[in-house]
């Protein structure tokens, strides 16, 4: 059965709970991307709620290599991924490299939060640009240390996700049978009683 980009997002969006935000249960994370530039304004705002993220100390040691179609900066980050991901990430408009610095600015003492404050900074970046309209899509497949050397990031930042920004485009254009069913199958979660204790191992009743 073929879905239109719409049906393939309407399967995704996790069933609503009342007094939880929407962006919430709309962000997922297609594979499918649109050969659609994405704007250097609509960058900006994403990255404003990026600046916003909480970090210890408001140290927020992260940083992002991002890079548009056609810079030396997509080709590099596009090197860099396993070639299970480069099969559909070729056609993402913007591939971002997430990194984080591990050691405080002042005084030179290891920041054993920074990875911690990264991924939160990058949650911040999903959400708005769910709320934007656009999907992303987190990989840990990538060759970490060739991202580094040709990007040049320097030994005392963390490698975090490389992550795929886009608009979702239909799940067929992916070509290739398993990947069109991941794209379009219904997600699950684990119930609340599996991560919320009131002690350990024991939920709360939530």
């Amino acid at each position: 059965m073929t879905l239109s980009a719409r049906e393939a997002h309407a399967r995704k969006v996790a069933p609503k709970v009342d007094g939880v935000l929407p962006v919430f249960h709309e962000r997922w994370s297609p594979r499918s991307f649109a050969e659609k530039e994405v704007s250097r304004e609509t960058l900006k705002k994403i990255f404003e709620a990026v600046r916003w993220t909480a970090s210890a100390h408001n140290e927020q040691p992260w940083r992002f290599l991002v890079g548009l179609r056609g810079t030396e900066t997509w080709e590099k980050i596009y090197a860099s991924l396993m070639e299970s991901n480069q099969k559909w990430a070729a056609k993402a408009p913007v591939l971002i490299l997430a990194v984080a610095a591990n050691k405080f600015e002042h005084g030179d003492r290891p920041n054993r939060f920074a990875f911690y404050d990264l991924g939160s900074a990058v949650a911040h970046l999903t959400l708005q640009a769910s709320a934007l309209g656009l999907g992303t899509h987190q990989m840990a497949g990538y060759d970490t240390e060739k991202a580094r050397g040709l990007l040049a990031i320097p030994e005392d930042y963390v490698m975090g996700a490389a992550i795929a920004l886009g608009y979702q485009d239909e799940p067929e254009k992916l070509d290739d049978p398993a990947m069109i069913e991941r794209e379009t199958m219904t997600r699950e979660r684990k119930h609340l009683a599996e991560f919320v204790f009131g002690s350990w191992g024991e939920g709360m009743g939530i």
